[in-house]
């Protein structure tokens, strides 16, 4: 005798986890990040003074004599 209750069905449940989507915007925020540091370390934000020696160099001072300061 057979039960309506007996009978075995199996249910296969497969869910899309959507890692796809999360490589996408971790390849974006790696890009992003690469291009800010060329931007200010290599690029035209980088900020570097020329080592030429072409600027002028600070004036020479002498000290004011002790005379002059004390009355």
């Amino acid at each position: 005798m057979t039960h309506d209750h007996d009978h075995d069905d199996t249910v296969v449940v497969e869910r899309d986890s959507g890692s796809g989507m999360g490589a996408i915007l971790g390849i974006l925020g790696v890009l992003i990040l690469l291009a800010a540091v060329w931007y200010f370390a290599l690029g035209p934000g980088a900020t570097t003074q020329p080592s030429g020696g072409t600027e002028n160099p600070p004036a020479e001072t002498t000290p004011a004599p002790l005379e002059s300061v004390m009355p």
